[in-house]
């Protein structure tokens, strides 16, 4: 199989892609340009920055960024936005009206391609931090397609990469169907500085530990729990954020909301530490 087809195409949202409406934009961006007296100025921006297609210089600026931010949504509408980043390139234009990224080994959640499975609406922003300070949004139909059918698109790609964790897993052809500047006024020069990537690594250390304390909070909701015995697998599944089964002696699995348990141990603490 070259291409993972989509679940469900949902038609496009409040008719926002060219051909459905006589301008760019959706309902909603209408109704709130009427009521706050951005009409005008928004009909300006459609006609003289948003196009259809990629022009030579955005084809040029998303050849050169080793950086992309991929808002996604499934079919219900539930967003996700993810970081994605490589070597200069790595985003490959193929044609005017067509992008594709890689998608390397991540953590396995595989969260952005389960959207576009149920939901190919993508949008891409694209910011150069460190010369122009200039950014590019781009929106498309996604669609997810083997490394060796993107091949067959792109014969120039480089050779298959020695190291596992460089190379795409899949890739994510974008139809392109609306590209648009992001100005630069708010946007930060940042300096690069050279840094060892740990490509595909699963060492804790590499890919920031615990960070945000979920972990910590998760195992500690578990530990509160009178009672149930909790394996090792359940407690790994805890620190991901998923609903445990907890075994109690003489009763049958359940599921326990981990996130559910965390604020009922905040509330047993607050209630044990009164004023």
């Amino acid at each position: 199989m070259r291409v993972l087809h989509f679940v469900s195409r949902p038609g496009s949202p409040s008719g926002k892609h060219r051909g459905v409406l006589p301008r760019p934009g959706s309902q909603g961006e209408r109704i709130l340009q009427q009521r706050y007296g951005t009409t005008d100025r928004a009909s300006q921006f459609y006609a003289s920055q948003v196009s259809g297609r990629l022009t030579a210089r955005m084809i040029d600026f998303i050849g050169r960024m080793e950086m992309a931010f991929i808002a996604t949504s499934d079919a219900a509408g539930e967003c996700d936005c993810s970081f994605r980043a490589g070597t200069a390139g790595f985003l490959r234009v193929l044609d005017d009206r067509t992008i594709a990224y890689p998608e390397f080994r991540g953590n396995g959640v595989m969260a952005s391609l389960g959207n576009v499975l149920e939901n190919p609406h993508v949008g891409i922003f694209i910011a150069d931090f460190t010369q122009d300070l200039i950014g590019l949004h781009v929106n498309g139909a996604a669609e997810i397609v083997t490394p060796e059918y993107m091949r067959e698109l792109a014969p120039d790609l480089p050779e298959r990469a020695i190291h596992p964790g460089r190379r795409p897993v899949q890739w994510v052809l974008v139809r392109v169907t609306e590209a648009y500047i992001h100005c630069s006024k708010h946007i930060p020069k940042l300096m690069p500085q050279s840094r060892v990537r740990h490509w595909g690594t699963d060492n804790p250390r590499h890919k920031g530990g615990d960070y945000f304390g979920a972990a910590a909070r998760n195992t500690a909701a578990l530990d509160a729990l009178p009672g149930p015995a909790v394996s090792t697998a359940d407690r790994g599944e805890a620190a991901a954020g998923l609903p445990v089964r907890v075994k109690e002696r003489d009763r049958p699995f359940r599921v326990l909301d981990v996130s559910v348990m965390a604020e009922a141990g905040e509330r047993e603490r607050w209630r044990a530490e009164p004023g």
